[in-house]
């Protein structure tokens, strides 16, 4: 079998309102890029990348030639050709060998018409558990209607989400407001929902003085972790140092490099393996098994999927033998999906791993065409930057916490 032709179509695909974080906002919908990888026996695969556009585009139109006539089923081989480690100072392609893989695992699923997980050594469990992924969030535009502000609004949208998925574990993405104000929410979810267990996630804005008090005055409560709660493995070996909270990281630690050094030297204790950027499945479970020889906890990362990455978070959830938490997703957010049927349920705040060939889900032409138009018509957004808050830039002084609302 060979590879005859890579094509990517960057779609946006709207949510039901815009998600504040600490670098900015999802701006009312996820940009994504849809790689086809056609081969000579007419099986097509299909990959995934958070963002890019034209960009992106370009970028798999220039690994072409590299790609063509490359066998699907030699992915030592692919690595070498897209990442080549012996030479990584002259490439940053780790998100585009992802997705070429995810395309290439599809086709020879489907080639041997066997579900993905089989081909990573079999799934030791047939659902992955997920937590609430919950965001601060604008007013949708058009209805008026979703905004999350204040604690009420915060514990309501959680309950609302409890309500309709079963989630009995929940993260709370921060940095927006003040600490104290997003420690006034966390503990308010505690409050509510005593038996359910918490994650917060500030992508890393605290310094690390803040970050200490933060943890201490949240460790009686029933915590999952705390996650990135400031920058760089010394300042969050900092943390560690003085907390007796597990801390987390999907920023500092995300090769193989920053992993030995994080055992040789430990500044988290749980790794949050996205298949995005990680390079692909096969890097997250090589990291899922050092993490298992050192004891290490992890759980699985989302990084803004559409189905299609989705579908490999579920088969990376399936076969981690040491899955140690709730994986986490933002796909509640999303209002459709690229995938023939829509959106992929939950049940009980678990997901069905999927049993189909490949990775399982069937791609729809027709919403591939929908929401690459809409993408054409509306392009991409600021993503690192909050127009509410023109003064602000990443990890400048606590000025940046004024809330132009309250």
């Amino acid at each position: 079998m060979k590879i005859t032709d890579i094509r990517a179509t960057t779609v946006t695909v709207p949510l039901e309102a815009p998600l504040r974080h600490a670098n900015g906002a999802h701006w009312g919908r996820f940009v994504r890029t849809i790689v086809e990888v056609h081969t000579d026996e007419g099986i097509i695969g299909y990959g995934e990348m958070g963002g890019g556009g034209e960009s992106a585009e370009l970028a798999f139109a220039g690994l072409k030639h590299y790609l063509l006539g490359h066998d699907p089923f030699q992915l030592e081989e692919l690595r070498f050709k897209i990442l080549n480690p012996t030479a990584s100072l002259y490439n940053n392609r780790t998100q585009l060998h992802a997705a070429v893989e995810f395309a290439c695992l599809d086709i020879m699923g489907k080639k041997l018409s066997v579900p993905l997980y089989q081909l990573l050594g079999g799934k030791v469990r047939d659902e992955v558990p997920f937590a609430s992924y919950l965001f601060y969030r604008f007013a949708d535009e058009g209805t008026g209607v979703g905004e999350v502000r204040t604690v009420d609004q915060l514990v309501r949208h959680c309950g609302e989400l409890k309500q309709k998925h079963g989630f009995t574990v929940h993260k709370l993405k921060g940095g927006v407001f003040h600490p104290d104000f997003e420690l006034e929410c966390y503990r308010a979810l505690a409050d509510a929902f005593p038996d359910d267990r918490l994650r917060y996630d500030p992508n890393c804005v605290l310094s690390v003085e803040q970050a200490i008090r933060f943890s201490h005055a949240i460790e009686g409560l029933n915590n999952d972790y705390l996650e990135d709660p400031t920058w760089g493995l010394n300042g969050i070996r900092r943390v560690r140092s003085m907390t007796r909270i597990p801390l987390a990281t999907n920023t500092v630690v995300v090769n193989f490099e920053q992993l030995a050094a994080n055992i040789l030297d430990p500044a988290v204790d749980v790794i949050l393996l996205d298949t995005t950027f990680w390079g692909g499945v096969r890097a997250c479970i090589k990291a899922a098994g050092v993490c298992e020889t050192f004891q290490l906890g992890v759980a699985v990362h989302s990084s803004g999927e559409l189905g299609i990455q989705l579908a490999t978070m579920l088969h990376l959830g399936a076969v981690v033998s040491n899955l140690s938490f709730a994986a986490d997703a933002h796909y509640h957010h999303l209002q459709d999906d690229i995938l023939k049927g829509g959106k992929l349920p939950y049940s009980n705040g678990n997901m069905a791993v999927p049993e189909g060939p490949g990775l399982g889900v069937e791609v729809d032409p027709d919403k591939i065409r929908e929401y690459a138009e809409l993408y054409r018509e509306l392009g991409g957004y600021p993503y690192d930057r909050d127009p509410t808050r023109p003064e602000w830039f990443p990890l400048l002084p606590n000025e940046r916490w004024a809330d132009p609302l309250r």
